[in-house]
């Protein structure tokens, strides 16, 4: 979590932790605006603000050390946890963890789409009305296509955009919506 969203969860200003922290404010300030990053303090700077903020400072730093994975892996962890769940299980777990709202909030839009469009979809295998709680995400979509890394691979060595087309033709109408063209997500190994 970003030390600006702890702020805001605290109702704190960025005056108020400078006192309560002992850390001066043009350090706090430089850490929330992005000239400083919290990665950078000292342990004792990290230990004052984290003790004034109630947290852990590994919570302090997760927001800086969190990398964001690679998208096909990201999907491919996503089909694998459906496999391991099924599919009342997955949409359980995925609308209570709200995890399609934390992604979107951390600006991975991707990777937001894609969980929400499984969720729709597996609602639609299973005669299950979707959740409306997204409905201000269900109406966004990428820009570009994103085409599966294999069609990507397949073009590019055939020379030939015609595994583009099929694969829109194949795809899913769920990830279609988003400008994501996926086609299997239950053939994982």
């Amino acid at each position: 979590m970003s030390i600006n969203e702890l702020l805001k969860e605290k109702n704190m200003t960025k005056y108020r932790l400078s006192k309560i922290s002992g850390v001066p404010f043009t350090n706090i300030s430089e850490i929330s605006t992005g000239k400083s990053n919290i990665k950078n303090c000292t342990g004792e700077t990290l230990y004052k603000l984290a003790k004034a903020l109630g947290v852990t400072m590994e919570e302090l730093l997760s927001g800086s050390m969190e990398k964001r994975p690679d998208f096909e892996w990201f999907k491919s962890e996503v089909c694998h946890k459906l496999k391991r769940e099924g599919d009342l299980d997955f949409i359980i777990n995925t609308l209570q963890s709200d995890e399609i709202r934390k992604l979107y909030e951390k600006k991975w839009l991707l990777e937001s789409l894609y969980l929400l469009a499984m969720v729709d979809y597996l609602s639609r295998e299973n005669d299950l009305p979707p959740c409306s709680e997204y409905d201000d995400i269900r109406a966004l979509r990428m820009e570009k296509i994103i085409y599966p890394a294999g069609v990507i691979i397949r073009c590019a060595a055939s020379g030939s955009e015609r595994y583009k087309k099929q694969s829109i033709k194949a795809a899913i109408p769920e990830f279609m919506r988003h400008n994501i063209m996926e086609a299997e997500v239950r053939n994982v190994v």
